[in-house]
């Protein structure tokens, strides 16, 4: 059969007005073909946008199908889809979070872990996560003020150093930093004296270091010569010493020994004095009566004699 050229162009209408209303609605992201579930939920502003995804547990499972502001509830009416083979509970919570720092927002299903499944149609309750820009908005807020009472502090105190920077008085900052200046002036004069010195007796002190050296080496060779002397043999040879001592001392104690006898004995002792008190009045008497004991003559002339006591004895 023939088609009229009435009838082609009919035909070639109806598809294309097919075509154009299928492409708007893809373009708007609906599927005229779409055997998807819808679900509702609502916001208290609009953050979406037509075909953002809808994910759960960080999978892509729908899009947002339609935008509508409710006039009677002053809220955000959203219409999402997500694959019919999801089952998920109608006490859900479907979340608006943002998908990056530059990126839009989204919507996530939190499911609740119960049997009470979503049907086609049903109204899911909605939550809004704090985006990342917000939190920052909010941080850097919360700074401004901290930074906005630092800055003050800092001001007054600024403000109290240019005051005691300009003092003049003894308690100044500048009176302190010139005396400070003062004092390092004068140790670096003392600084240029000592090197003066230093170079001054440089031979000194070369000679110093070099005695104190040859010192340090002789008390090292002294103390190897130490070391290898036979102290414990020493020791024991002084202990033998002091043992004998201590026995000599003992037997003196004891009264033995002409010593310990002569230390001991009372009787000696007295025997002693008096034999010392008779050679002092010996001594004595040989001073006064010198002719008693020493007898000279020329003719021969017997010396006299003298009794125990001193008198003269008259010859027969």
């Amino acid at each position: 059969m023939k088609l009229s050229l009435e009838v082609k162009t009919a035909i070639l209408v109806i598809l294309g007005i097919i075509f154009f209303i299928f492409g708007f609605s893809y373009l708007k992201g609906n599927n005229i073909f779409d055997s998807n579930n819808t679900y509702y939920t609502e916001f208290d502003y609009n953050a979406l946008s037509i075909s953002a995804p809808v994910s759960i547990k960080g999978n892509t499972v729908g899009k947002v199908k339609e935008i509508k502001y409710d006039f009677e509830s002053g809220k955000t009416r959203v219409a999402f889809s997500v694959d019919n083979n999801l089952e998920f509970s109608k006490n859900s919570t479907i979340r608006l979070f943002q998908t990056g720092l530059m990126g839009g927002n989204a919507l996530a299903i939190i499911p609740a872990n119960d049997n009470q499944i979503a049907q086609d149609g049903d109204f899911i309750k909605s939550e809004v996560k704090q985006g990342l820009v917000n939190s920052l908005t909010n941080d850097f807020s919360q700074l401004s003020n901290n930074l906005d009472g630092t800055l003050k502090t800092v001001d007054t105190l600024m403000g109290n150093l240019n005051v005691l920077v300009a003092d003049d008085s003894e308690s100044g900052l500048k009176n302190t930093l010139a005396e400070l200046n003062s004092t390092l002036k004068s140790y670096r004069g003392l600084a240029y004296n000592i090197n003066d010195l230093v170079k001054k007796n440089d031979e000194n002190i070369t000679t110093m270091v070099d005695n104190f050296n040859q010192t340090s080496a002789n008390l090292n060779s002294m103390t190897e010569k130490l070391d290898k002397v036979d102290i414990y043999k020493t020791v024991a040879n002084l202990e033998a010493t002091l043992n004998n001592v201590n026995s000599l001392l003992a037997n003196v104690k004891n009264g033995e020994g002409s010593l310990g006898k002569l230390m001991t004995d009372d009787k000696l002792y007295s025997n002693l004095e008096g034999a010392a008190l008779q050679m002092e009045q010996l001594l004595e008497d040989m001073k006064l009566n010198p002719k008693r004991y020493v007898h000279f003559s020329l003719f021969g002339k017997k010396a006299k004699r003298y009794d125990a006591d001193g008198n003269e004895i008259e010859e027969d």
